[in-house]
């Protein structure tokens, strides 16, 4: 049997442990792992966590070779120690891209339909139309990541007549898109970006790459997207691009400092949907999670 740590990061049900014990798995859980990890960890070969090694030093799994996060982001794994000591890491890809994706079309149509305007006056019972509604169709998005998130992103955007553009390292192709492009060419193609949306990975080439420079280079009254990594942007330079109007809204569930604190602006502006880091919450996150966990599990196993 091979010994398996699973953290309070995946709820996971009896009939689920059982499933792992048949695929060779001896299962003990941690149920908090913002706790270090206060028992022998000297004997498990697998985990199963989300932010386990900011609190407990990975140092202390000496015999780890497997590491499943319940994230589709790795910026909480020590990536470097885990190649040197030929760790396998497996990430969440996929599984949290449809709710991620409705959530950016949804936050995106409450800013096109000035749905915000909309509640008050249904709150108010005031009987007042709005002649300002804009149409995502014709528009054109740059998506900032073709990965599993950006693609759903993409797909969904596209069913409305956007124009997708994808950005990625080497301008790969991807399925879901219009057209891919390198990053390297990000600079010439926010200019043309009514929606800039943001699903890429933290890492030290996207940490800060919306800076106030780039920001200042997208479109005059574009809506931009967050549902990456607060800490890819410059959050005072994006305060100050929604207070000028270079930016007319934004939709974001990710902060440089999470909680975001009381005293940003960025609660009161009406033209900011803003959410506590929720946009990957889905009904049917916890079935996808367990596919890829026993496929990526049975995997190392064998």
């Amino acid at each position: 049997m091979k010994e398996l740590l699973i953290t309070g990061a995946w709820r996971c049900g009896e009939q689920q442990v059982q499933a792992l014990e048949q695929m060779g798995y001896a299962v003990t859980f941690w149920p908090d792992e913002r706790q270090a990890v206060n028992m022998d960890t000297q004997r498990f070969e697998a985990v199963i966590c989300g932010g386990l090694f900011l609190t407990t030093p990975i140092e202390r799994f000496p015999a780890l070779k497997c590491i499943q996060v319940t994230s589709a982001g790795l910026d909480r794994v020590p990536l470097d120690y885990c190649k040197a000591h030929g760790i396998t890491v497996y990430n969440a890809g996929g599984v949290y891209s449809a709710p991620m994706a409705e959530f950016v079309l949804g936050g995106i149509l409450q800013l096109y339909k000035e749905s915000k305007f909309f509640a008050e006056n249904q709150a108010a019972h005031r009987w007042e139309k709005h002649r300002g509604l804009r149409e995502l169709s014709g528009k054109t998005a740059c998506i900032i990541g073709t990965g599993s998130v950006g693609s759903a992103i993409a797909r969904r955007l596209r069913a409305f007549d956007v124009q997708t553009v994808g950005i990625n390292r080497s301008g790969h192709p991807a399925a879901e898109f219009d057209q891919t492009q390198p990053t390297c060419r990000l600079d010439d193609l926010l200019p043309l970006a009514d929606l800039v949306s943001c699903a890429m990975p933290l890492t030290a080439e996207t940490a800060g790459l919306f800076d106030s420079v780039r920001l200042a280079k997208i479109k005059p009254g574009a809506v931009f997207v967050n549902v990456a990594r607060g800490k890819v942007t410059d959050q005072q330079a994006l305060v100050e691009a929604l207070q000028s109007g270079q930016l007319s809204g934004a939709v974001l569930d990710v902060f440089e400092e999470e909680p975001l604190p009381r005293s940003s602006p960025l609660w009161d502006m009406e033209q900011v949907i803003l959410t506590p880091h929720n946009s990957f919450v889905g009904e049917h996150n916890g079935e996808r999670l367990f596919r890829l966990f026993c496929k990526n599990l049975e995997s190392f196993a064998q």
